[in-house]
């Protein structure tokens, strides 16, 4: 199916995203599988628009649409099939049917991981969410959250200015400043290493309704949840249950039991989530994902044009990215990068020379003293 079927589905009278992610599920056959299974006014929406497209209400919304879209180089619409698709949304149970993308679509390709917290953070949460996200976009990872108030804004913004990449997803179109005083972080995630998705169309106005819909795709896009600071009930332990259910790692900063806002957080080490105290007891439970995510990554930036590697002198960088203070073999780091043996280990040496990166048994190491680390 091309684009314009894609949106003609989204926009028939009576089927929102998740009744429409709901059919898509089956996998029925275009247009005839849909047109049976759609309910009678959707169908004969869908039967007008097909068979008379000058005469359907559909073909102006389209159009206008088609308008958004070629209106500049940053807007994109992404499906199942098309190249940047995030393959981990298909691991779960109700991906969306398709996302508006507004913002450099690159941020797709680094391993992801979803931070989460309060929106009425301490200034220990913040302090503790940047200090955080910014390792984190120094290690290659890429930020995604939904750009609430909070937490959620203070890592995304951290990743950002420390050169790195996130995503925020949206509970209403990606054009529409939600909530209202973060429109220099909107502005800022359309520029280089920021994303802004929404499984709604453009102009959609922000609904409290969207809301908990829009936090299975942030942690379906995300190979782990870091909950930064949370109450006894929140939000943010919503995320961390669909997280589970989504089978990804859930892990979580622990906190004064005097402090209201780290409650959440004990009640999630205590029921098994991961105590992290260091950004490496992340990446340690996450290295198998990260290997099969960076596969995953690699075809998907073959197969599009517009997702090439950055310049060479930045390949030391790519390679330091991958390692950790887990020791990684040279032939996960030969598949995890796409480059040749002997290229691995001369960007190896390249960084053992600069104090970067050691040999250990078992594979190589990151080492902690590295200048801008």
């Amino acid at each position: 199916m091309q684009s314009r079927e894609w949106r003609a589905l989204a926009r028939l009278p009576g089927i929102g995203s998740r009744r429409l992610g709901e059919l898509v599920a089956t996998r029925p056959d275009w247009p005839a599988g849909f047109l049976a299974a759609l309910p009678r006014e959707a169908a004969t929406a869908l039967r007008l628009w097909l068979d008379h497209p000058a005469r359907s209400p559909l073909t102006a919304e389209l159009d206008a649409d088609e308008a958004w879209l070629a209106a500049g180089p940053a807007r994109h619409l992404l499906h199942p099939g098309h190249p940047r698709w995030p393959k981990l949304l298909d691991q779960i149970a109700d991906p969306p049917p398709m996302l508006w993308a507004m913002g450099d679509l690159a941020a797709l390709t680094p391993p992801r991981l979803a931070m989460v917290g309060s929106r009425r953070s301490t200034r220990e949460g913040v302090t503790n969410a940047g200090g955080f996200a910014r390792e984190l976009a120094g290690r290659g990872w890429c930020v995604v959250s939904g750009m609430a108030l909070g937490i959620d804004a203070a890592a995304q913004q951290a990743a950002l200015e420390a050169g790195g990449t996130s995503i925020a997803v949206l509970g209403c179109g990606v054009d529409v400043v939600y909530p209202p005083r973060h429109h220099r972080l909107h502005r800022r995630l359309q520029e280089t290493g920021g994303l802004l998705l929404s499984e709604h169309p453009p102009g959609t106005q922000a609904r409290a309704g969207f809301f908990p819909r829009r936090n299975r795709i942030v942690t379906g896009l995300s190979l782990g949840v870091l909950v930064v600071e949370a109450a006894e009930k929140s939000g943010s332990l919503v995320s961390a249950r669909l997280a589970l259910e989504q089978n990804r790692e859930v892990f979580a900063l622990p906190g004064s039991i005097h402090n209201p806002m780290a409650r959440g957080c004990l009640q999630l080490i205590r029921d098994g989530a991961v105590l992290v105290r260091q950004v490496d007891d992340i990446l340690a439970e996450l290295s198998q994902w990260v290997m099969e995510n960076a596969m995953e990554s690699a075809a998907a930036s073959a197969a599009d044009p517009g997702a090439a590697p950055g310049p060479a002198e930045a390949r030391e960088d790519s390679l330091l990215r991958w390692l950790s203070d887990t020791p990684t073999p040279v032939d996960a780091l030969v598949s995890l990068t796409g480059r040749g043996v002997a290229d691995c280990q001369r960007g190896l040496l390249a960084l053992e020379l600069e104090g970067a990166a050691t040999q250990a048994a078992g594979g190589w190491v990151r080492l902690p003293t590295r200048s801008g680390a």
